[in-house]
């Protein structure tokens, strides 16, 4: 079953179209949404989560967002990159706000989830760090039942072992059931975690696949010059310290490439075309 579905999603700006973006997140897998900044990715997020306006239509495990709001958003959680509201109460004051709104709230898992991310109910928000304060964010999704999290770049401004920390506990969501789409910047991150890439380039969907079948299909080449590598018809070819490298998509040629190799590639590729 599909925990989201994302049909013909389309938004537009004066200077920025999201264009008619169709995909889906299998339940119990963790997607990520990549692109530079300025792809989509936040515009995404917000048109799923009803923030903005936008066309097209979106459902939340076979649930229809539009004609069943309140049933979907039982379902669903959304931290957009830390808590910043209500910095002078105590976690366990929030909490009770919160739990005003879910008819479906359990306290005991709340204070569960608080044990597990050693989180204190009697300390302020702002006394939390980023870290705790996203960890927060998801014991208050996950205590009204959330089955779907999504997470709007979680991992920006914390520090290495925070993200590694992050990871782990997407992981042990997956290992409960959750599913999880979560946009972001740093693949690393991505690398460790997701089951499935969403790649936005400018408001259009460039991949919407398992990163395992992304990477394979790509491989990152040297040449001895540009010409040879037009030649190779290498995708996005550039100069550098070694050479000219670019994309080939011979598999059995030159070296595994990281997501962040192709990004840049495939950018590059598509930038010389317009």
């Amino acid at each position: 079953m599909y925990a989201l579905e994302v049909n013909n999603l389309r938004k537009i700006y004066p200077n920025f179209t999201l264009g008619e973006v169709s995909f889906s997140v299998e339940e119990g897998q963790i997607a990520g949404l990549i692109g530079r900044n300025g792809a989509g990715k936040s515009t995404t997020l917000k048109s799923i989560m009803r923030l903005i306006s936008s066309e097209g239509t979106v459902k939340v495990f076979g649930k229809d967002f539009s004609k069943e709001e309140g049933a979907v958003k039982e379902l669903l959680g959304y931290v957009g990159g830390g808590f910043r509201f209500y910095p002078n109460k105590s976690l366990s004051v929030v909490a009770k706000t919160v739990a005003r709104f879910y008819p479906h709230w359990d306290g005991t898992a709340f204070d569960r989830y608080c044990e597990e991310y050693a989180l204190v109910p009697t300390k302020k928000v702002r006394e939390l760090s980023e870290g705790m304060k996203i960890k927060f964010s998801l014991a208050l999704a996950l205590s009204h039942g959330a089955k779907l999290l999504l997470l709007d770049e979680p991992t920006s401004g914390l520090d290495p072992l925070s993200r590694e920390d992050f990871c782990d506990t997407l992981l042990s969501l997956k290992e409960q059931g959750i599913t999880v789409f979560f946009s972001t910047h740093i693949t690393s991150d991505l690398m460790r975690v997701a089951d499935q890439i969403i790649y936005l380039s400018g408001g259009t969907l460039l991949a919407d696949e398992p990163l395992d079948a992304f990477l394979r299909r790509y491989r990152l080449k040297m040449f001895a010059s540009l010409a040879e590598a037009k030649a190779a018809r290498a995708i996005g070819a550039k100069a550098v310290k070694e050479g000219v490298e670019g994309l080939v998509m011979d598999i059995s040629d030159g070296r595994e490439a990281t997501l962040d190799e192709i990004m840049i590639h495939l950018e590059r590729a598509k930038k010389e075309t317009v």
